[in-house]
This record gives C-alpha cells, structure tokens and sequence, in this order.
C-alpha cells in the first residue's frame, strides 16, 4: 500500500543487520555470524522474526548464516536469555525504522520514486469554517483571490 509502486528490481535482498549503535549494515552475500561477531565482540546476533514479548531473546548460532530479506539485531550480551521488555522491544523497533529510513533501501537501487502525500489546498477561511462549525459544511463566496491553506501536512512515506 502507499505511493509507492512496486518496481522491477535487479539488486537482490540483503540481509539487514542493525547494529548496537543504531547503525545499519547490509550483507549483499551468505555471511556467517562468527563473522559478524568479530567485528562486535560484546554482543550477539539474534532475527527479528523470533523476537516477541516477554520471551527470551536467544542467539542465532555462529556457524549459520544471515539470510537474505531477513533483520537481524546486534544485541548485548546482557540481554541473552532474558525476557525481551515491551520497552526494549519498542526502542529496537525505533531504532531499526530510523536505520532503515537512513539507508533508504532500495529507493535508490530500483528507481523507485517514493514521495510524501500533499494535501489538496483548501482556501483558509474555508478551513476556518469547517473548524468552527465542526460539520464540515462550505458556503460559497464571491469570486476574487483567497488565501490557501493546507489542512493536513505531508506525510512522509
């Protein structure tokens, strides 16, 4: 759904790996998690699809691979085999939205022209009108120039 058409793409999914410091880190490749974890030493590696609520967050072993199309999150050590909080869960979640945002995946590789909804104009003492009487009802007016007034802002997609 949204603006945005789907396109032909001829880049392949990547496996999406958010990092500690909410960074993102794409691996166009099979890439193993021993070889992640090298690079980050004091955490583990865990797929978003097996995460929910009030579970224990378990570790993806070091000898499987990163799957493409899949999100993957480096986590800290401190958070193994604990219950994951809906607080925790909801930082992560706002973490990876505003990484994934950053990257803009895939806007770029397929050429795809994602934009941000704009509200119709409508004339502002139109708006006030419909504000004040909370019906929503227009009265026509003599001719002439009005001011316009967006009653919504964009929102981005």
């Amino acid at each position: 759904m949204g603006i945005c058409s789907s396109c032909d793409s001829n880049h392949a999914a990547t496996a999406k790996l958010i990092l500690q410091n909410g960074r993102l880190q794409e691996f166009p490749y099979p890439v193993k998690v021993s070889y992640v974890l090298q690079g980050n030493p004091t955490c583990f590696i865990c797929n978003s699809d097996e995460m929910d609520f009030d579970d224990v967050v378990s570790a993806i072993e070091e000898d499987e691979e990163l799957q493409p199309g899949q999100l993957y999150f480096a986590l800290p050590l401190s958070w193994l085999k604990h219950p994951l909080q809906p607080q925790q869960m909801g930082a992560l979640a706002v973490k990876a939205s505003s990484a994934l945002m950053k990257s803009n995946s895939g806007s770029e590789k397929c050429g795809c022209r994602c934009k941000s909804v704009t509200p119709f104009p409508v004339p502002e003492e139109v708006a006030r009108r419909k504000v004040a009487s909370g019906r929503g009802a227009e009265k026509r007016g003599r001719g002439g120039r009005r001011k316009f007034k967006a009653i919504l802002s964009d929102i981005p997609e």
